[in-house]
């Protein structure tokens, strides 16, 4: 199809109105979270090396590394939709229905089926395998309903680069040349900076109080379980509670 060129009004609207996602996801990660479930995640033998003494370092350090994992996947997982979107606008391509592919789209004569990560670092040696995998399937599985149907296989990344994008049986490109890929726009990656931060302000302070409260109610229930009568920390009894058959 003709591709339509991208109004930056579109993608804003559509930030403005699905933004308010990532948050509340970020919110219900947290209370959704467990003393126990963070604590069994950790290697309690780091804290002792680094010399941590008290419950609220602790908390916060396990707190902190299962938000960072953790809002990493729910933004990509965002991003993706965005990406979706906007590919939808430009070039009429649509979520996939296949497995392992997040997009399809036509464009010059061509079906592309993209696999969309965040970052260019996402995956191990299997990892990849696998995906190379799904894009031999999907494009099988393409074939054998369109005879004649020109297939590329692309992992797109939402951030970074990657200075040799053509990697044999598949393209792999990353932020600028990702968003411009989907769009036609070069531009296009630094353009949706502002609308990212839609209300991001107000919203992180709802997320801030989510926050503050978890920290607080770790840290009481973590001197219950976890410090002696005098405050300190019993570490046999957290290494027990973490590694113990």
């Amino acid at each position: 199809m003709a591709m339509t060129p991208l109004s930056l009004k579109d993608v804003s609207r559509y930030v403005e109105e699905n933004i308010s996602t990532f948050h509340r996801k970020r919110i219900a990660s947290l209370d959704g979270l467990s003393l126990s479930k963070v604590l069994k995640r950790k290697n309690p033998y780091l804290y002792k090396a680094k010399y941590v003494l008290t419950a609220e370092q602790i908390v916060r350090g396990l707190v902190d590394a299962h938000i960072s994992s953790n809002e990493e996947t729910i933004f990509g997982d965002w991003l993706e939709g965005l990406a979706i979107f906007i590919n939808g606008k430009v070039f009429g391509g649509w979520k996939s229905g296949i497995e392992g592919i997040d997009l399809e789209f036509d464009n010059d004569n061509q079906r592309f089926i993209v696999n969309i990560k965040s970052g260019p670092n996402w995956g191990n040696s299997s990892q990849i395998k696998k995906m190379k995998a799904d894009f031999r399937t999907a494009a099988r599985t393409l074939r054998t309903s369109s005879s004649g149907l020109r297939i590329m296989a692309v992992n797109g990344c939402c951030y970074g680069k990657d200075r040799n994008p053509d990697k044999g049986d598949y393209f792999k490109y990353c932020g600028q040349a990702f968003w411009s890929f989907i769009s036609g726009n070069p531009e296009l990656y630094t353009e949706i900076i502002e609308p990212l931060g839609h209300k991001a302000r107000e919203k992180n302070d709802d997320f801030q109080q989510s926050y503050a409260q978890s920290i607080n109610m770790f840290t009481g229930e973590f001197m219950r379980e976890y410090c002696s009568d005098v405050g300190a920390i019993d570490w046999k009894k957290l290494v027990e509670f973490n590694s113990a058959q």
